[in-house]
């Protein structure tokens, strides 16, 4: 399990920073029990903390809302977000 902080940014929330919970090829898991997300379907942007610099920006869509967070589907290209 490896975890981190990732900065996350979107329209309706502006810019947070937050924990992981899990990380994996095909997503992430973040906890975010303090903030109110938008729903199942959107496209978020984030980019990890504290590990390099230039850390890349990754387009991400929610897939799963918990009680302490939401899991999100990295997406790797284009094709994916249609």
């Amino acid at each position: 399990m490896l975890k981190c902080r990732m900065r996350v940014t979107h329209t309706e929330i502006g810019q947070i920073e937050v924990k992981s919970r899990d990380i994996s090829d095909g997503g992430i898991f973040l906890m975010t029990d303090e903030f109110e997300l938008p729903p199942i379907g959107s496209i978020l942007e984030g980019q990890v903390q504290g590990m390099m610099d230039d850390a890349p920006i990754i387009k991400m869509e929610i897939v799963r809302v918990e009680a302490d967070g939401v899991g999100l589907r990295f997406i790797l290209d284009d094709k994916d977000s249609d």
